[in-house]
């Protein structure tokens, strides 16, 4: 993951994470999670010369999605989304939108499945489908073209010592555990962790630390 930069962006009245994981060579981008503020995420890929080539989102939340159409007209590129978070994207309820302002909705350009493996530009992304925080939650794995490590974007799935809530629509306690701990916790403990929302963290940290899904497990 050498070629790899990643660049935080904090974006809309929920000081969400957005990041921006570039190629250092290519200087080709993806945007994860287009929280707001779309003109300040243009402005910063235009002072580091980067181009965005796609858009990935790890839920439908509106903190996490509402400069994404606009980004998406800007630089003609494609919306990624899990499959199963269609329905929040598209319900201005179940995207809490309706909740916090005027309700609006975000169609994606192509639904991913779990474990599919895709690549876009010099990154190659796998799709890690983590229902608890919504239905659809998603993190990607990505890595460059030598695959052999990669960084983890989670969401609102893992955060520094804690998770995401699960009392907002189609959300599950028992799930999200489930997820960190079978889909997130067999990865590489060097592995880093770009959350959506607050500090970053590594794998490896988060196994022996997190109390939301039982600190020291040894796993």
């Amino acid at each position: 993951m050498e070629n790899l930069e990643v660049e935080r962006i904090l974006a809309g009245a929920m000081r969400t994470n957005c990041y921006i994981v570039s190629d250092k060579v290519t200087k080709e981008a993806l945007i994860i999670d287009p929280a707001d503020e779309a003109d300040k995420i243009k402005n910063h890929l235009l002072q580091g010369k980067k181009r965005p080539i796609a858009i990935l989102l790890t839920h439908g939340h509106f903190d996490h999605i509402k400069a994404a159409e606009e980004l998406k007209k800007e630089y003609d590129i494609k919306i990624y989304c899990m499959e199963e978070e269609r329905k929040v994207l598209e319900n201005p309820e179940y995207n809490l939108s309706s909740l916090f302002g005027t309700g609006f909705r975000v169609s994606a350009d192509s639904f991913l499945k779990d474990g599919e493996q895709m690549q876009i530009g010099p990154f190659f992304i796998t799709t890690i489908h983590t229902p608890g925080h919504t239905v659809g939650s998603a993190c990607y794995y990505v890595t460059d073209a030598d695959k052999t490590k990669g960084i983890l974007m989670s969401g609102d799935t893992l955060f520094h010592e804690s998770v995401g809530r699960t009392d907002f629509p189609t959300g599950s306690a028992s799930s999200l555990v489930r997820s960190v701990k079978e889909k997130l916790f067999c990865l590489d403990d060097s592995t880093p962790v770009y959350p959506g929302h607050d500090n970053f963290t590594t794998i490896g940290y988060e196994k022996q630390n997190n109390s939301c899904v039982g600190g020291e497990m040894g796993l």
